[in-house]
């Protein structure tokens, strides 16, 4: 049969090279399809990240800005029920 197939100007010839070129046809548009998938994936991530970053950089503005009354007074949150939160009893010592 593989003598048959490689002849020359056989039918089984051309319709084996069609489909050598639509499963090639195939396989570049999976391809391509992962690569635009992934790629979005790490544009989403890098959008993420960078949210992440700003919010930190936020917080940490915030920390630094927010200072402890030094007047003696111990501040409270209440946070729901009976809890409390106090704050700035740490520096009374």
């Amino acid at each position: 049969m593989k003598s048959f197939i490689v002849g020359q100007g056989s039918a089984l010839r051309s319709l084996s090279a069609a489909g050598a070129a639509l499963a090639m046809a195939a396989f570049v548009v999976v391809g391509v399809l992962l690569a635009v998938f992934f790629a979005a994936t790490v544009a989403v991530l890098a959008v993420i990240s960078s949210a992440l970053l700003a919010l930190t950089s936020l917080s940490l503005r915030a920390r630094r800005t927010s200072k402890a009354r030094t007047d003696g007074v111990i501040e409270a949150r209440h946070i729901g029920g009976h809890n409390w939160v106090a704050t700035g009893w740490e520096e009374r010592r």
